[in-house]
């Protein structure tokens, strides 16, 4: 075009501003400051975007400060530079200080609020947003719809779900996708099943959601025949297609089926294994007690065996009984990641189980020495939309006393249910009567307790639990499903427990 001396005008620069790199948008900067067009406000703004995403704020700022024309989009773009870089704070005080705004505006903060973790500010903003009476978009819905996920917070989920219903908004790929994935992950398969049903497109990302989600809340055989139906739409799986098919098998201990759809991977489908499927794969040998195999899987990989990995075959380890193993292993991890609490109590419960005090002693004296602090057992249950968290022992809660009553009303009923604590999940050097009092104190039990009293039948006691249920705690919540006629979804760190009339999804394997 400068060859042919046809003359670059507001609109050349701008478009060549959005596909170049720093030095060559400085380049650019300059003719354009050469060409005395400088000071157009199509062209500001495609500056300052430009300076933004190569982390430049201060030009960003300059340019944005020398303006005489801003506009919507400049304040937008600015807004977005300072999210873009970290400034979470800047953002916030420069949307707060904008003469007006559109949608695109509190789009741009939510979604940021929501890439940076801060979920709690993300809803909150959404709330501001509704009040001012400003329609959200997809982009803000599954900001928000993902902050909620994130923050146990069901309620307010199923109230934007009914939002977007109430306003007949369309549900693409991307949005019924995200709503999927917030029900899963919530236990409420049947409204995921209903958001997918009506959906009129379906992308790989959603048929993937579906099979890990009716996977993880224990509906293995149902998943796999997802998987089945994916493929008769001629429906192309990915790498994370199949994370969820083994993950299918894993829950299940389907070793055979595991093995095949494993191998299909790269023979039918032409994908080669990532590390993660090879974990899925040792995990899946290791929870069904093939501990030898699953090791001997781990030495032949053609990728270097991960942390995860080796952690995979450290709770399996445990899980079968195999201290040997066990020992050495946890001491490998040990060493590889000695700020990692998880591996350090392990190995630690492993030596407890044998009554190896001295070596849990030296374990416990490692993570001081590297200042590691074992994650305290939490558990979340959202009652008439607010979060109530509870730590192992908790007595801060203001209903604390009526708490305690239910706790004792849970023990005296399990009592005649049958119930025997498993002490042997308490790897503490004390007596029979305190490991017992220990065990009813776990963070889980006084959820489910709170539960009892707040949420009135049939609605179902949702907790969200941050570590991995306990034996004793998933036996206590069977029993306590059927002594007091509830249904009871526990969401610990690695799948979900539907407790119904003494029985789990899980079928104990888990």
């Amino acid at each position: 075009m400068r060859d042919g001396d046809v003359a670059a005008d507001t609109y050349t620069y701008p478009i060549l501003l959005q596909s170049c790199s720093q030095r060559l948008g400085q380049l650019i900067h300059a003719l354009a400051i050469k060409a005395g067009i400088e000071l157009y406000i199509n062209l500001q703004n495609a500056l300052i975007h430009m300076y933004s995403i190569c982390g430049e704020l201060v030009a960003a700022e300059k340019l944005f400060s020398s303006g005489c024309t801003l506009d919507l989009i400049s304040w937008n773009s600015m807004i977005s530079g300072y999210l873009r870089c970290g400034e979470v704070e800047k953002a916030r005080s420069l949307f707060d200080s904008m003469p007006q705004r559109d949608t695109v505006s509190w789009s741009v903060l939510i979604s940021g609020y929501a890439q940076r973790d801060r979920f709690a500010d993300a809803l909150a903003l959404f709330q501001d947003m509704q009040l001012e009476g400003i329609q959200p978009d997809e982009t803000v819905l599954v900001s928000v719809i993902s902050a909620c996920t994130h923050l146990s917070a069901l309620d307010q989920g199923a109230w934007i779900h009914a939002y977007i219903r109430k306003k007949q908004m369309k549900v693409n790929v991307i949005l019924g996708t995200t709503l999927i994935d917030m029900y899963m992950k919530f236990g409420s398969v049947p409204n995921a099943m209903e958001v997918f049903r009506a959906m009129e497109e379906k992308g790989v990302s959603t048929w993937n959601a579906l099979i890990l989600g009716l996977a993880m809340n224990g509906f293995v055989k149902e998943s796999l025949a997802t998987f089945s139906e994916m493929k008769e739409c001629n429906i192309v799986p990915n790498e994370i297609t199949f994370l969820a098919v083994l993950g299918a098998c894993r829950h299940m201990g389907l070793v055979e089926e595991g093995r095949r759809h494993f191998d299909a991977m790269s023979r039918k489908h032409g994908i080669e294994p990532t590390i993660k499927h090879y974990g899925c794969m040792v995990d899946l040998l290791g929870r069904a007690g093939k501990l030898t195999e699953a090791e001997e899987l781990i030495a032949n990989m053609p990728v270097p065996p991960d942390v995860s990995t080796w952690g995979a075959l450290l709770g399996a380890c445990k899980k079968h009984g195999d201290n040997v193993m066990g020992e050495r292993v946890g001491r490998k991890l040990v060493d590889l990641q000695p700020e990692h609490d998880g591996f350090h109590v392990l190995l630690s419960n492993i030596y407890a189980s044998k009554g190896s005090w001295d070596n849990v002693h030296e374990i416990r004296g490692m993570m001081r020495q590297h200042g590691v602090i074992k994650t305290p057992g939490c558990s979340m249950i959202e009652v008439k939309g607010t979060i109530h968290e509870f730590l192992a022992g908790d007595k801060t809660h203001p209903q604390s006393e009526d708490i305690e009553k239910m706790l004792d009303d849970m023990a005296k009923k399990l009592k005649m249910e049958g119930y025997a604590p498993d002490t042997r999940e308490v790897l503490l050097d004390i007596d029979e009567e305190d490991k017992e009092t220990t065990l009813f104190r776990h963070s889980e039990k006084i959820a489910i307790a709170f539960g009892l009293l707040t949420i009135d039948a049939p609605t179902p006691i949702r907790i969200m639990k941050n570590l991995r249920i306990c034996n004793d705690c998933h036996m206590a919540a069977k029993l306590i499903s059927r002594a007091y006629d509830r249904e009871i979804v526990v969401r610990d760190r690695h799948r979900f427990h539907h407790f119904k009339q003494g029985s789990c999804s899980c079928l104990d394997y888990w």
